[in-house]
């Protein structure tokens, strides 16, 4: 195969890749897991996973564009918090992931995770005091954004690592 031939078909398999989580995380955004005192949304799972496989730029695209998406289509209100938190939180764990410890992949993921997950509670935490002007509505939330980041954390980081998502990437690109 040329050198042209691969980085097209690196190209195509990174824009569809881009484009297919951006697509879960529009439709995992949209709605929730009922628990007692509110909804469980499951698009961090979407973010973490695909912020740990690709670069910064499509993890942006896919956590922070396919959120505000998300939020545009069912319920516009946070749609520019969704932007600024997720697609941050997708840029920390994705620039961890791929540029920090570069011999230990899966502990950078772990913290890239885990500071992402710091950034969309307080992101979130922020965003609700500012959008609907009570701090007491923003902490009466927090418990379920501190559960929205660990479970995606936790099954972002099992998809990539123990099901091997990232090998199969990786296998595709032949990186």
């Amino acid at each position: 195969m040329s050198d042209k031939a691969i980085s097209t078909k690196r190209t195509t398999v990174w824009l569809c890749t881009t484009a297919l989580f951006m697509a879960l995380n529009v439709v995992m955004s949209s709605f929730g897991v009922p628990v007692p005192g509110g909804h469980l949304y499951m698009n961090d799972i979407i973010i973490c996973t695909a912020a740990i496989i690709l670069d910064p730029f499509a993890a942006f695209m896919v956590g922070g564009v396919g959120a505000f998406l998300g939020d545009l289509f069912f319920y516009p209100l946070p749609m520019f918090v969704s932007l600024v938190t997720h697609g941050l939180q997708a840029v920390v764990i994705s620039v961890f992931s791929h540029y920090v410890m570069k011999k230990h992949r899966v502990l950078a993921s772990g913290i890239g995770v885990a500071i992402g997950a710091v950034i969309m509670v307080v992101g979130y935490s922020l965003g609700r005091a500012f959008i609907y002007s009570t701090p007491e509505y923003a902490v009466m939330k927090l418990p379920y954004q501190i559960l929205q980041a660990a479970v995606g954390a936790v099954l972002g980081m099992l998809l990539c690592w123990k099901v091997g998502i990232v090998k199969l990437y990786e296998r595709l690109t032949k990186r």
